[in-house]
């Protein structure tokens, strides 16, 4: 288990407060069982070490309070509206034998041996966290689909999840589905063949070509035309030649 050094704090005004901030450090209170809340105070720069790290709010910590180790689970965390920083702690009392609720995080393992990624599809996950009543002593780090074999099509429910006996998810009644496996959402259009684009090329520039040829073919032909009728015609000044008496 993870530990921090913590220290009692007799605080009663907002200006106090704000001199535990000021000084590097957040105020908290460890709350739960049958013993008072107690308010302490925690180092700002290991607890935003402890936050950065996976599964922060489903992990037991050990809070060091003047020489007393207690076991915590951290349940909320109050940040700055501006600067996001952590400005107080709420932590929960870990006791033997006391059933607790707590959202554990899903983890899926050996994506690259399923088949259905390999063919396009998309792991949809319905649920990334999943909240379960458990003993403090028995809370599970985090749950492990394995997707390895898992084709398009096949899912994934809490049914599943090989829990301890004693670890329950707080839903009851039904086998709730964590993930499906779906096909893929946009599907490719078959490429043309490379030869069909080559002969609807070639087809198209013999076509042009012969139009061409034609046209070449028939100029000629108007011109003659044009010769023969100017030839037919006789010039309109010309006078016949008179005739021998």
């Amino acid at each position: 288990m993870n530990s921090i050094e913590a220290n009692i704090r007799n605080n009663s005004t907002k200006g106090q407060l704000n001199a535990i901030r000021n000084s590097g450090n957040v105020p908290a209170i460890i709350y739960g069982g049958k013993d008072k809340n107690q308010k302490i105070s925690i180092p700002k720069k290991l607890l935003k070490n402890f936050i950065e790290k996976e599964n922060f709010f489903s992990n037991i910590i050990i809070l060091n309070v003047d020489g007393t180790n207690q076991n915590v689970l951290p349940r909320e965390i109050k940040y700055h509206i501006l600067t996001d920083e952590p400005i107080h702690v709420d932590f929960l009392r870990v006791l033997p034998g006391v059933k607790i609720k707590i959202e554990i995080p899903v983890n899926f393992i050996n994506h690259e041996k399923s088949p259905g990624l390999k063919k396009g599809g998309v792991l949809n996950i319905v649920r990334r966290k999943v909240e379960l009543k458990c003993p403090s002593e028995k809370i599970p780090e985090n749950l492990i689909l394995d997707l390895d074999g898992v084709d398009i099509g096949e899912s994934f429910k809490i049914s599943s999840v090989k829990l301890d006996p004693e670890v329950v998810p707080t839903i009851q009644g039904r086998d709730f589905v964590i993930a499906t496996l779906a096909a893929p959402t946009v599907m490719k259009e078959p490429e043309k063949p490379a030869e069909a684009e080559t002969a609807e090329g070639e087809e198209g520039a013999e076509g042009a070509a012969t139009a061409a040829a034609d046209g070449d073919k028939a100029a000629p032909e108007g011109d003659k035309g044009d010769k023969k009728e100017g030839d037919d015609k006789k010039p309109a000044d010309k006078k016949p030649p008179e005739e021998k008496k």
